[in-house]
């Protein structure tokens, strides 16, 4: 199986990276179980010259931490990059595989845990020892203008990264934030298969984060 190299490869972590001990277990754990998968902090992935940057949670068991390619190879994939692709932000085919053609056009997408964490929950000192990391991409990446957090999690350590102060800056769907240094953070439910299943989260909401992102970018 091919891998997607990172737009961004100096900020990425070590790919035996020991900072969390729990998730080094997991990550030896599959190793052993499933060779063949990535298994590994996940890179980031998209357009080295992006002025949107997607803030993830984490990788899936079965999405990016088999395929080494974030939400590629899982029920949220299809959600995330379909609406992509619909606000050009995306070109050529999404079939699950990090081998296709899909491409990321002005969009990058990075985690605020890079580590497969049991249950997609990541304890506080495991988000908190991965910050480094998102810190260095959002540095990384200097033409990134608007960021969209998928989730409680990744909008926290995003503000946090940004210099913002969580209690003025709350997570909401479709909230938004001027951070200190002028870039604006866009809130979004998660695109999980849960929040989709229970209507949490709908196609028309989480397209309206999108079409909101572009609108504030074009007012900059």
């Amino acid at each position: 199986m091919d891998f997607a190299p990172s737009p961004i490869p100096a900020s990425e972590p070590p790919r035996d990276c020991p900072l969390c001990p729990r998730l080094v277990g997991v990550r030896h754990a599959l190793r052993a179980e499933h060779p063949d998968w990535w298994n590994a902090p996940v890179n980031a992935f998209g357009d080295p010259d992006a002025w949107l940057a997607i803030v993830g949670l984490a990788p899936g068991r079965q999405g990016a931490n088999r395929t080494g390619r974030p939400f590629t190879g899982d029920y949220s994939g299809d959600l995330l990059f379909g609406t992509l692709a619909k606000y050009g932000l995306a070109e050529g085919a999404y079939d699950g595989r990090p081998e296709d053609s899909l491409r990321l056009t002005g969009a990058v997408i990075i985690n605020a845990v890079k580590c497969l964490p049991p249950e997609n929950k990541p304890t506080t000192q495991e988000i908190h020892n991965c910050r480094p990391f998102l810190a260095g991409q959002a540095a990384a990446l200097p033409n990134v203008r608007v960021f969209v957090a998928l989730g409680q999690i990744a909008h926290q350590s995003t503000v946090k990264v940004m210099g913002g102060r969580l209690p003025k800056a709350r997570f909401a769907h479709l909230a938004e934030h001027r951070m200190p240094d002028g870039r604006v953070l866009i809130d979004s439910y998660h695109c999980s298969r849960y929040n989709q299943n229970t209507g949490r989260l709908t196609q028309e909401m989480f397209e309206a984060v999108f079409a909101r992102a572009l609108e504030v970018m074009g007012a900059m």
